[in-house]
């Protein structure tokens, strides 16, 4: 098990570290903790206290010593079992108050809007906004998702298939030779003038987000009506005078 694994699951680095060492060290008290992860004292009964809440980690006492000790690996689907249900729960009890909560923000939110996303769950977030919407309209689209991520794009297109958006894509050259057209999806290819940096635009709805897939992954997203609209003619001028089939 990596770090990365266990940085998924939720766990700190604090927690990540300790939880290693306990695999790696078996039972093992304070002070070999304090002396194999190099964290202070204070805050490993923290990291202990939170472990052991997530039924990770576990302790024994002998002759009034603690003892700590990592539990059976089982222990982790049985927690992430347990988040799950939690989430649902949660998400019951939202759900009959989301039309309050639009309600309160619309009365505030500004005719233009922007936000500012930065790596893989900033993206992830676009993306996930966009199953709000019944079309899509992508200008220098390159499948950088689905080669970037592909276990997120896999779940989250058998979520839009469902869902029936549509995909109007309008891509670069290049990709006429590999891309295989899906579900629900329309595709037309740009000139090759249109090629060169890895940017993209997409607009759905009231927003417009741009797309960098560089070395950092960025996306800046307007929200307004009227700029909206204009970009959705801009994308059916390609459409039907510039793109080719």
């Amino acid at each position: 098990m990596t770090l990365e694994i266990l940085r998924k699951l939720g766990l700190s680095e604090g927690e990540r570290r300790v939880y290693l060492t306990l695999l790696e060290e078996g039972k093992s008290p304070i002070n070999k903790l304090h002396e194999k992860t190099g964290i202070e004292r204070r805050n490993i009964y923290d990291i202990l206290n939170k472990l052991i809440e997530k039924g990770i980690i576990s302790y024994t006492k002998e002759n009034k010593k603690r003892f700590f000790q990592s539990s059976h690996p089982n222990k982790i689907l049985n927690y992430l079992e347990e988040q799950k249900a939690k989430i649902e729960e949660t998400k019951k009890e939202l759900r009959p108050l989301i039309p309050e909560l639009i309600e309160k923000f619309s009365e505030k939110k500004q005719s233009v809007d922007a936000e500012i996303f930065r790596g893989e769950e900033g993206i992830k977030a676009v993306w996930e906004d966009m199953l709000n919407y019944p079309n899509v309209y992508w200008i220098g689209s390159g499948r950088y998702i689905p080669k970037q991520q592909p276990l997120f794009f896999t779940h989250w297109n058998n979520r839009r298939i469902k869902l029936k958006v549509v995909w109007w894509n309008l891509m670069r050259i290049e990709m006429k030779k590999e891309v295989k057209q899906m579900p629900y999806e329309h595709i037309k290819f740009l000139p090759k003038e249109f090629s060169g940096s890895p940017t993209v635009v997409g607009i759905y709805g009231n927003k417009i987000v741009n797309f960098l897939f560089g070395e950092n992954l960025f996306a800046f997203v307007i929200e307004s009506k009227e700029l909206s609209e204009n970009y959705k003619r801009y994308h059916k001028y390609l459409w039907e005078k510039v793109a080719k089939t």
